[in-house]
Parts: C-alpha cells; sequence; structure tokens
C-alpha cells in the first residue's frame, strides 16, 4: 500500500494519499478525481546532510535562546517598575 503525492488539476490542491489496490483517489478539497500524480523524491541523509541539519537546528535553538532572554529581561524590569 504505497503513499502517492498528488495534485488537484480543478482546484490544485496538493496533498499525499495511501492508495489500496487499484481505487481511484478524490482530492480531499474538491473531491474531483482529476488528480496528476506527482513524483515523490526520497530523503537521504548522508554525513553531510545530517552535518547541516544539526548546525541548522542549533542555529535555531541560539536565537530562540536569545528570544526567551529578551523576554525574561522584559519582564524583570516591568515587574521591577511597578513592584
Amino acid at each position: 500500500m504505497p503513499i502517492y503525492e498528488y495534485s488537484c488539476q480543478k482546484c490544485g490542491h496538493q496533498f499525499e494519499l495511501l492508495v489500496r489496490g487499484r481505487s481511484t483517489p478524490a482530492c480531499p478539497s474538491c473531491t474531483s478525481k482529476n488528480l496528476k500524480r506527482r513524483w515523490s523524491l526520497p530523503s537521504v541523509v548522508t554525513p553531510g546532510t545530517k552535518a547541516k541539519s544539526l548546525k541548522a537546528a542549533k542555529k535555531r535553538d541560539a536565537a530562540q535562546a536569545t528570544d526567551r532572554m529578551h523576554e525574561r529581561l522584559k519582564y524583570e524590569e516591568s515587574h521591577d517598575r511597578h513592584g
């Protein structure tokens, strides 16, 4: 039972769907059966892609930590003035 990617020719909605047997799928948005099956690209994990993902995650986490610290300081300053 493969999962296929489709694009609806009527409304343009793109979606994935588990297809059983030879059943004809329908668009979940408009129920049209005028669909085009799209090519799915497999995800490839190599040491290079893994390192790139980890670097991006660390950058995101550092930015979120900075944002949290700024919010905490603003909160503390507002309570110091009003407390």
